[in-house]
């Protein structure tokens, strides 16, 4: 059976997530009805990472297998006609190895939060920017976001739901630029626990608004108690932005 291997990007606002849920609109009800009526198969995919409600792609990946081998671009375009007005894409698609797993061959993913930082509401982004009326320093958060790089226990950025067996992780990437009035955090990790990054922007910002030091996102940290973290940002401002792997042969045939 010949697996696929496509890259989504999609807008997660009038979804419950990525993950099919009952009775609830999700980004894998709509593909794998999109895959049913392409093909006629029922399959089931596989995701690099189970988006929140509300959370948006750009480089989502995911697999499925199917009964017959089937063109690469005939697959994407297909599924990008069943899917209709759905805001979900099939922006690139490649057969697979068959040890591919969208999920467990991912070696590093990379978020990137969004904030429109100006007392004027969003109009044109509105949905996919978390709107901050009052004047942030970027700088400052650049600089506290470096005490979150390494291994730590994120035990203060895992919301309760999590279902990580440990809250150990490794932050490979953490930065906030300025571009006019956007400010953009991007932090990238080979795996990140439930809720991590919408956590830290939250308290990122607490140090843009000069509420919280970058000392005192370190003892947030340190305490390995969620209720040391900040308030969480809302998950308009999130998209999934790149998913890595280290074996090309896997990716592209």
């Amino acid at each position: 059976m010949p697996r696929y291997r496509l890259t989504l990007e999609y807008d997660g606002g009038p979804y419950a997530g990525f993950q099919a849920q009952s009775g609830q609109p999700t980004v894998q009800g709509v593909m794998e009805a999109a895959i049913l009526g392409f093909c006629g198969e029922e399959v089931r995919i596989h995701a690099a990472g189970r988006t929140d409600a509300g959370v948006h792609a750009t480089g989502q990946v995911i697999h499925f297998d199917l009964e017959r081998l089937v063109a690469p671009r005939t697959v994407m375009n297909a599924i990008n006609a069943h899917l209709g007005a759905e805001p979900v894409a099939v922006v690139s698609a490649s057969v697979a190895d068959a040890e591919f797993h969208a999920r467990f061959s991912a070696t590093s993913r990379r978020y990137l939060y969004r904030i429109l930082n100006r007392p004027a509401p969003a109009v044109l982004e509105r949905g996919r920017v978390w709107r901050v009326k009052t004047p942030l320093d970027h700088e400052a958060m650049g600089d506290a976001a470096l005490g979150l790089l390494g291994l730590h226990d994120f035990t203060t950025f895992r919301d309760a739901a999590c279902q990580a067996k440990s809250p150990i992780k490794t932050l490979d990437l953490a930065t906030v630029e300025r571009q006019g009035e956007e400010v953009q955090l991007v932090f990238a990790a080979r795996s990140f626990l439930h809720r991590q990054v919408r956590s830290m922007v939250g308290s990122l910002v607490e140090v843009g608004r000069g509420r919280w030091s970058a000392e005192d996102l370190s003892r947030a940290l340190a305490a390995k108690d969620r209720a040391a973290c900040g308030p969480v940002a809302p998950a308009e401002g999130l998209c999934l932005a790149w998913v890595g792997y280290d074996d090309a042969a896997n990716l592209a045939k």
